[in-house]
Order: structure tokens, then C-alpha cells, then sequence
């Protein structure tokens, strides 16, 4: 469960985000707003890069407040980035198997079967062996997936992970994104701008528009919400249409 409770963050005269405070206990929790409106300030605060200055956040009642950027992945903390960090130089399971390197498992036996599972789990074990630099965009965004499940997370970020897929590629990426809690009990913290994978994989959805919450609840009655259609105005109204 992740809890916000009056987070505040500023870049000078600026407040990305702005008295934040929410709870959100769905499995799967989609996170959309505008541009600018502090979605990646907020992962980049869950992850220890940003340090607001007053609030807390706290995942499964810890509070991450004083927990240093490095220990934040021993508590259980995952994310991707908005531009994957696969090695084009290195094959995909060495991609996967270098965070396998940072976690605490046993042995090398259950690291590998660890890499093995995450592999398989997002649909790439036919593409173990291949350079990251052969994989396609869709092919990359799984793997950084992939990376995000090994050890024990607790709660798998996710910054626009179905970005430059085609619709087919979007709709296997939304299976995948929902079946993670059941993987491996994780909660999922989901950024996109594509309102339709938002839709398909999200209980339950929080807006922020300038670093405040506009709007938080099931994701269908978030996305027919008058306040947040305005604030989409255009890609709500193809969104519908295209439903």
C-alpha cells in the first residue's frame, strides 16, 4: 500500500508537487496527468532522487523519509525509467542477471532460476541470448520489466513503460503489467500517457494536474470524471471514441 501523506516539492519557485496526500491499495494503481504536472517528480521522490521538503511517503508502512537512494531497492522499491537502461552490448539475460548481481539471493543456482522465471514471465525467454542493441523498442520495455522482478519487490514503478508500441504490442504489455502481483506480490505503480493501457490495467487511478490531486478512484469512473476530460480534453474525447 502506498500512503503520501502532505508531500511538498520545490525547484525554487516552483512546486511540482504541491501538498500531496493519498492513499492507493489496489494491486494495480495508474498515475496520469498532464505535462509538468509532477508524475515523474513523484517516482523520482519514491525513489530517493528528489527530496521534498516537507511529507512522507510510505510503502507497506515503511517510511521512506530518511531511507537512503541505494538501501531503497533492499526495501523493496523497483522502477523503470522513461528511457530503458538495457545494455546494447550485453545479451538480455546479462541484462537481467546484472540485477540479479545487487540482490540477496543464496546461491548463483537461485539467482539464475530468478532470471530465468522474470525472463519467461515477460515473454522473452526465446530472446535470451540476443545483444541488447537486437532487441525491438517493445522487446526492451519487457526486459526493463523483467529487471524489476528480481528479488523480492514490493512495489514495481512503472515511468510510460508502453511507450512507441504498436496496439498489439500495448495489449500484451497490459497483461503482462496485471499479472505482476500475482507473479511475485508486488504492488504496481503505473505512469502512461496511453489512457487505453491506463483502462486496461489500473483498479484504481490518481490524476495530478500541477502537482496537486484532481481526481482518485476505480479507474473508469476517473476517466469519465468531468474535471479530469478537462484536463485531457482532446485525448479523452479520442479515447471514447475509440472504445
Amino acid at each position: 500500500m502506498i500512503e503520501i501523506k502532505d508531500l511538498t516539492v520545490q525547484f525554487g519557485g516552483v512546486r511540482p508537487i504541491d501538498g500531496l496526500s493519498v492513499t492507493l491499495e489496489a494491486p494495480v494503481v495508474g498515475l496520469i496527468g498532464p505535462n509538468g504536472a509532477g508524475k515523474t517528480t513523484l517516482l523520482n521522490v519514491f525513489s530517493g532522487f528528489v527530496t521534498p521538503v516537507s511529507g512522507e511517503v510510505r510503502i507497506d508502512d515503511v517510511n521512506l523519509t530518511h531511507v537512503a537512494p541505494h538501501e531503497r531497492p533492499n526495501k523493496g522499491l523497483r522502477r523503470t525509467f522513461q528511457t530503458d537502461q538495457i545494455a546494447d552490448d550485453l545479451t538480455l539475460w546479462q541484462n537481467v542477471e546484472a540485477i540479479a548481481d545487487h540482490a540477496k539471493f543464496e546461491s548463483k543456482k537461485e539467482a539464475s532460476a530468478a532470471v530465468e522465471r522474470a525472463i519467461d514471465y515477460v515473454g522473452l525467454n526465446h530472446r535470451i541470448h540476443r545483444l541488447g542493441s537486437s532487441l525491438s523498442t517493445a522487446e526492451r520495455h519487457l526486459a526493463e520489466i523483467a529487471k524489476t522482478l528480481i528479488g523480492k519487490p514490493k512495489l514495481v514503478m512503472l515511468d510510460e513503460p508502453g511507450a512507441g508500441m504498436s496496439d498489439t504490442e500495448s495489449r500484451d504489455l497490459a497483461a503482462v503489467i496485471r499479472g505482476i502481483p500475482e507473479f511475485c506480490g508486488a504492488q504496481v505503480f503505473l505512469i502512461d500517457h496511453d489512457v487505453a493501457l491506463i483502462d486496461a490495467c489500473c483498479e484504481q487511478t490518481m490524476v495530478l494536474d500541477f502537482g496537486r490531486l484532481l481526481a482518485k478512484g476505480r479507474t473508469a469512473e476517473v476517466l469519465s470524471d468531468p474535471l479530469v476530460r478537462k484536463a485531457y480534453l482532446g485525448e479523452f474525447d479520442e479515447f471514447q471514441e475509440s472504445a
